[in-house]
């Protein structure tokens, strides 16, 4: 009985723990479901509040970025986010959709003067998603526009303005901001050369001036492409002023060219080295290189070598062991000689001479550039310039000594056609037949050493005498086949010529505006084709200005004839 009652007993305690503890877990299963509860309500509402002031910084930033937009862009607000292509062109000028123009045009932006941008690169993720260091890295630059004809949703980009948004040459991702502001007019530009090759330019301003007007703005930190001729330059814009970012259209700008930091820089570019008279510099030249010299004849040399008192020799001795040169003289502004352009040249095996007498009417005061070329092999050798007398070799001196020595008793050599005095001309006959020959090509007669005639060949397109040693180089000096940047193609001695006169590429000074420029082809007025005008002069000289005689507006192409034909003055 007593064993029953305690098993009974047990049983109850232990079911009435089993409700306590049902219990005890029920209200932790509530009370953590409230928490849980309570934690998702909080966070709602941190989102949401969250959310609430997102929403109240994005309207702060966008009306931020109007007025920012309305300030910079004078009244007028156009922002596009569009994908940029490059185009062959030159300056900063881009190319936008026709639909910018529709825009623009409805806001009046035509009406406030020309139109720039500025143009951001923009992140892949969107400018929202970007760190504040993200934003500072971001590269901008400004340009103005050149025509509307870009596809619906891109914009193209000049190599001026694409090189200084996307350094690298394939970009992550080519995203651009763009967007219209307004610029002041620069007033002063401070400009850094990369290399020292920019300072061999003797009319620096006047290049830059013709490279500047392809340009609509400037802005700090971007890097400015001036081209010469074949060859380019690149400054860095270190200061701008009245802005960080100017207008160069329209505009006086005071431009300041300092040295670069860094002189052993642009070692790639073209240098000129000086030269003394009578004082030889050595030099090492690899095939297919140039290594440039300049040398400079004043007024009292000028009048020396005019009066035939004395004549310029420019000498090169190479170390001809597998190597061999060319060099290529020029006058400036023709800065650096090369195969295709130059004034003088020479292609002799070993030593090189050219002369410089009061035969060649080009010459004249100013400064001369040297072109030692590596024809062949890496070549060792020794540039010297010298003045030395030239009184016995003027033409009339010359005439004067042949006429005084036929008419002496000579009688004329049947081998070598020289005139030999009489009572020698049976030796010297015998002589001449035994040791000399002379060629019997059509047109040559040279009279050759026995030695010399066995390696006498003759070229099959000129017909120039030469030794057999010397055809490859003869070939591939005068008759290789080259192309022009023009798209000419011609032999090598017709492109000197070509380049010289004809090339529309060529650069001349213009007699207008005195600025380096491309010639360009004919004029399109007969006119001023006879006169000789170039393309670039025929529309330079359109131009008008007052007579300071009359004060008559007259074009400068015709100034000249103005003059004679009103004022009478020559």
């Amino acid at each position: 009985m007593d064993f029953e009652l305690r098993r009974a007993r047990e049983k109850l305690e232990k079911e009435q723990k089993e409700r306590k503890e049902r219990a005890r877990l029920k209200l932790e299963r509530e009370k953590k479901a409230k928490e849980e509860a309570k934690k998702q309500r909080e966070a709602i509402e941190a989102a949401q509040r969250s959310r609430r002031l997102d929403a109240i910084d994005a309207q702060l930033k966008a009306d931020q970025e109007m007025q920012e937009s309305l300030l910079a862009g004078g009244g007028i607000v156009f922002y596009h986010t569009l994908e940029a292509l490059p185009f062959q062109g030159s300056g900063d000028k881009i190319k936008l959709p026709p639909s910018c123009f529709t825009e623009l045009s409805g806001q009046g932006a035509f009406d406030k003067g020309p139109l720039h941008f500025k143009l951001s690169v923009l992140h892949q993720e969107g400018p929202s998603n970007m760190e504040d260091g993200e934003k500072e890295s971001n590269r901008s630059t400004h340009s103005g526009v050149l025509e509307f004809t870009a596809d619906e949703g891109f914009v193209g980009l000049p190599p001026h303005v694409w090189r200084n948004l996307f350094p690298s040459d394939t970009p992550n991702n080519s995203f651009v901001e763009v967007r219209y502001v307004r610029l002041p007019k620069g007033t002063y530009a401070k400009l850094q050369p990369e290399g020292i090759g920019f300072a061999e330019l003797p009319n620096q301003k006047a290049v830059l001036e013709t490279s500047l007007r392809q340009h609509a703005t400037l802005s700090q930190d971007d890097v400015l492409t001036v081209n010469y001729g074949e060859l380019a330059y690149k400054l860095k814009v270190l200061e701008l002023k009245p802005s960080s970012s100017v207008s160069v259209l329209e505009t006086d700008i005071e431009v300041d060219i300092v040295s670069p930091d860094d002189m052993s820089a642009g070692t790639d570019q073209y240098t000129l080295k000086p030269l003394l008279f009578g004082k030889s510099e050595s030099g090492m030249v690899e095939e297919g290189k140039y290594v440039f010299y300049k040398f400079t004849i004043d007024d009292d040399t000028r009048k020396k070598i005019v009066s035939g008192e004395k004549r310029a020799e420019v000498r090169v001795d190479s170390e001809i062991d597998g190597g061999d040169t060319s060099i290529y003289v020029s006058r400036h502004p023709l800065l650096f000689p090369t195969r295709h352009l130059h004034e003088w040249s020479s292609h002799d095996a070993g030593s090189k001479v050219l002369i410089l007498s009061s035969k060649d009417k080009s010459v004249d005061v100013g400064t001369y550039s040297i072109g030692v070329y590596g024809f062949k092999d890496m070549t060792k050798f020794q540039v010297l310039v010298t003045l030395e007398d030239d009184s016995g070799r003027k033409v009339g001196q010359e005439a004067t000594s042949s006429s005084s020595s036929i008419e002496m008793d000579t009688v004329q050599c049947k081998n070598c056609k020289r005139f030999i005095p009489s009572r020698s001309i049976v030796l010297h006959e015998a002589y001449c037949s035994r040791h000399s020959v002379a060629c019997q090509h059509a047109g040559c007669g040279m009279v050759l050493r026995t030695e010399e005639a066995r390696d006498h060949v003759h070229c099959d397109k000129c017909g120039q005498g030469l030794q057999r040693r010397e055809m490859e180089k003869h070939m591939k000096v005068f008759h290789e086949q080259c192309s022009c940047p023009c798209g000419v193609v011609l032999e090598n001695a017709a492109m000197v010529r070509h380049q010289a006169s004809d090339c529309p590429l060529r650069l001349i000074t213009c007699r207008f505006c005195g600025d380096m420029v491309q010639a360009g082809t004919s004029a399109m007025d007969v006119r001023d084709r006879m006169r000789g005008l170039s393309e670039h002069e025929s529309i330079c000289g359109s131009r008008t200005a007052p007579c300071d005689s009359c004060g008559r507006a007259v074009m400068l192409k015709d100034m000249d004839i103005h003059q004679i034909a009103v004022h009478q003055k020559s």
